[in-house]
């Protein structure tokens, strides 16, 4: 077994970042993870998915795919179309809660992952570089 305490006493050299993958998906697919947050906090941006899957780097039908896969497992619609613009697009309510809540969960996930790694490991971890 690894002794961690004179791991850290040698001085690793090693400057680690952390990366996590938390996503939720059902037998029919990905019903919401980092990816759909992203993407819905570029439609609440830019207000329009088109505009919102080109910065992500994404087709317009793959995002569109993405949210009507969430909006069909989770039977509620995410993103409406905006009334007074032509193609635009934002955010419903529960677009706007659940982007907001899955982003503190997977933020507090985080935190508690990496203040965590310090008991376990032989390494600090940075959470971004």
């Amino acid at each position: 077994m690894l002794d961690v305490r004179t791991t850290k006493q040698a001085g690793c050299k090693a400057n680690p970042t952390m990366r996590m993958h938390l996503w939720f998906e059902t037998e029919e697919g990905v019903l919401f993870g980092l990816g759909r947050l992203q993407l819905l906090k570029s439609v609440e941006e830019r207000g329009s998915l088109k505009a919102a899957a080109e910065a992500l780097g994404m087709s317009y039908r793959g995002a569109w795919g993405k949210i009507k896969t969430t909006e069909d497992l989770i039977g509620h619609k995410l993103i409406e179309r905006d009334s007074n613009r032509r193609a635009g697009y934002h955010l419903t309510d529960f677009g706007k809660s659940i982007t907001r809540c899955y982003d503190r969960w997977y933020r507090e996930v985080e935190a508690y992952a990496l203040s965590k790694s310090h008991e376990f490991l032989p390494f600090s971890l940075d959470r971004y570089k």
